[in-house]
């Protein structure tokens, strides 16, 4: 394994440099499909959260306008309105 060349500025003013580098040496562990299967889990994670906030701003609207404001939400406006022409957002 390579050596591990540090910036000090690039560690969190939090962590400490042994904190930051036991980090590290767990990120390389995991390897490529264990950091990419963490990276999809924390996607996943955060697509519910979306979800869970847009239904409690909104307990009224079905299962269907409340993925399309979550699709609103993370593609933002500009993508959402390429992407879905014909549709206006959940909110008009």
């Amino acid at each position: 394994m390579e050596p591990l060349l540090i910036d000090m500025e690039s560690i969190p003013k939090d962590t400490s440099r042994e904190a930051f580098l036991k980090q590290i040496e767990v990120l390389r562990d995991l390897g490529t499909s264990g950091r990419a299967a963490m990276a999809l889990e924390f996607s996943r994670d955060l697509r519910q959260i979306v979800k869970d906030g847009v239904r409690h701003r909104h307990p009224d609207w079905d299962e269907a306008r409340v993925q399309q404001e979550v699709l609103r939400i993370v593609l933002g406006d500009r993508l959402y309105s390429e992407a879905f022409r014909n549709k206006k957002p959940a909110d008009e």
